[in-house]
């Protein structure tokens, strides 16, 4: 076949070649240079601590004596535990509550430091100051506000005569959870408002333009344009809040300590007080694993749904 009367054998031009495969492997081993940072962090601080925790699960595993192997009986042990599956069972139950919350209120922040109002840079600064607050201050902070003694919210709520006596907030379940997650939805909103408004200014406004002239309101706008385009950010929002949400640990610690008669501990917290109160490392690593599985399946499920929302 005919390549044409300019066409050169590329063996005719043996420098270029080379140098053009030189470069070509300059660019990967550039790209692989950017990447072997984060593998080494994660292979550091995740992927050896997980495989060490799955080995240790498998021992019975003392502070100080020796380890003796048990095989499967931490697992046995661990599926009879009432009060690790009871842990599960409120951390479940706080995801659920705290993810619609986050998403609501960081998404209403996000819309509306996406309009053109006055002061947007200011309001923006406030919005997510309580993110940069350590969880630490935070909780001990509203540990204050919700004393039932000194706080300022009985004060208040006593001034103004909505209540009759002072409210225990942090000694009743029916109280301590909905007051830890409205502290939380304070606090990390302001994160889910900053990816969502990611989202939000990547959307053209020529579609809103034509929108626009096809006589589409702001509310069709938002429900047939705004939502499916920020369908990628959502998922990123929503998946970093059902982990965070099953990792909680800080604010219950300090706000709640587990109780009343451990009916705020979440399965962080059980975990903690398995491996470094009763130091039964073996059996605590049981429960990591078993948590790192359900966090994986979770995880795996949103991405399935982010990639195929429209499949069951």
């Amino acid at each position: 076949m005919s390549r044409g009367i300019n066409y050169v054998p590329r063996k005719q031009y043996p420098f270029f070649t080379r140098r053009t495969n030189r470069k070509r492997r300059k660019y990967k081993l550039s790209h692989i240079a950017f990447v072997i940072p984060a593998l080494l962090l994660n292979f550091v601080f995740f992927i050896y601590p997980f495989l060490q925790s799955a080995i240790m699960s498998f021992f019975d595993w003392p502070i100080i004596g020796e380890k003796l192997f048990i095989g499967f009986r931490n697992y046995v042990e661990l599926f009879q535990d009432v009060q690790y599956w009871n842990a599960l069972w409120f951390t479940l139950k706080y995801t659920i509550l705290i993810t619609p919350g986050l998403f609501i209120v960081g998404l209403v922040l996000a819309l509306l430091i996406n309009s053109r109002l006055r002061m947007v840079s200011l309001f923006r600064a406030i919005y997510f100051m309580p993110v940069v607050i350590s969880m630490v201050s935070a909780s001990l902070m509203w540990l204050w506000i919700y004393n039932d003694l000194y706080g300022l919210l009985n004060y208040y709520l006593l001034s103004l005569h909505i209540v009759q006596e002072p409210i225990h907030w942090m000694g009743d379940a029916s109280t301590s959870l909905p007051a830890v997650s409205f502290m939380i939805v304070w606090k990390m909103s302001g994160f889910t408002m900053v990816i969502l408004l990611s989202g939000l200014q990547g959307i053209s406004e020529d579609i809103y333009e034509s929108a626009q002239i096809d006589g589409a309101n702001k509310w069709k706008q938002f429900l047939y344009i705004t939502l499916p385009l920020l369908r990628p950010s959502i998922f990123l929002s929503l998946i970093i809040s059902v982990i965070g949400s099953v990792l909680a640990f800080e604010q219950f610690l300090i706000m709640t300590n587990g109780g009343p008669s451990h009916s705020t501990t979440t399965v962080v917290h059980e975990i903690y007080n398995t491996s470094f109160k009763y130091f039964d490392f073996g059996y605590g690593s049981a429960m990591t694993v078993i948590l790192l599985i359900i966090l994986g399946a979770i995880s795996i499920f949103q991405m399935k749904m982010m990639a195929n929302p429209g499949e069951s």
